[in-house]
């Protein structure tokens, strides 16, 4: 089994979910009393949200690469950055490491191709949503049409992600919002839409959306754990 280097902590809500998938998956495919060889190095994401909404990416690209190569120094066979946003310095950890990055764009495209899905919905950050770093996997790789929500919808997604799910806190409310959300996606076309925020399928189950929803942190965990065991 190889070692799995996890970067966690943006936000810890998510990262703990990670943990979670990747253990229970490991124990499912091994049986018995298996568990997951992991790393797990986790930021101070407050530290990591200010350099983010002061658009520092180069200061964000810095700190991941630091984190990146001290998790190969420790023996990690490959890293899995726990979130979907901060994949837009992606570039400064594959630059840094010799070991594989495991892109959650990349993980979740090939997901959404299995479904035979060619239009979906993604729902996450205002830098998700609006730069190209995700959008441009998934349209040039995989062939996907994406539709983003409205500026108004963008804004109401950035609230909610930043001043509740990062804090731990998740509404009735708040999925109502995110669930209507992707209703207005539905009725542009999406066939199914991606939780292109990692605390966002903690908010919302899949079982109260019409279309099918796509857990990013699960997808990404569930190519860690393939990996791992290869």
């Amino acid at each position: 089994m190889k070692t799995i280097g996890l970067i966690g902590g943006m936000s810890w809500e998510s990262s703990k979910i990670y943990y979670q998938h990747i253990n229970e998956m490991v124990r499912e495919r091994l049986g018995g009393s298996h568990s997951a060889k992991s790393i797990l190095s986790s930021v101070d994401f407050d530290e990591i949200e200010r350099f983010s909404f002061s658009n520092d990416w180069d200061k964000i690209g810095n700190i991941m690469a630091a984190y990146a190569k001290n998790l190969e120094k420790t023996g990690a066979d490959m890293v899995v950055l726990c979130t979907n946003t901060i994949h837009l310095v992606s570039d400064a950890i594959t630059n840094t490491v010799s070991i594989p990055f495991l892109h959650i764009a990349n993980a979740t495209g090939e997901a959404i191709q299995k479904k035979g899905l060619k239009k979906v919905g993604l729902l996450g950050t205002k830098f998700t949503m609006e730069k190209d770093f995700y959008t441009k996997i998934l349209e040039e790789q995989f062939g996907l049409e994406v539709l983003i929500p409205n500026i108004e919808d963008m804004d109401i997604l950035q609230d909610i992600i930043y001043n509740q799910l990062v804090k731990g806190v998740f509404t009735t409310e708040a999925k109502e919002t995110c669930i209507k959300i992707i209703k207005k996606l539905e009725e542009k076309g999406a066939q199914g839409s991606i939780l292109g925020c990692t605390e966002l399928p903690i908010l919302i189950p899949s079982h109260e959306v019409d279309i099918p929803t796509f857990d990013t942190a699960k997808i990404h965990a569930q190519k860690a754990v393939d990996f791992a065991l290869s």
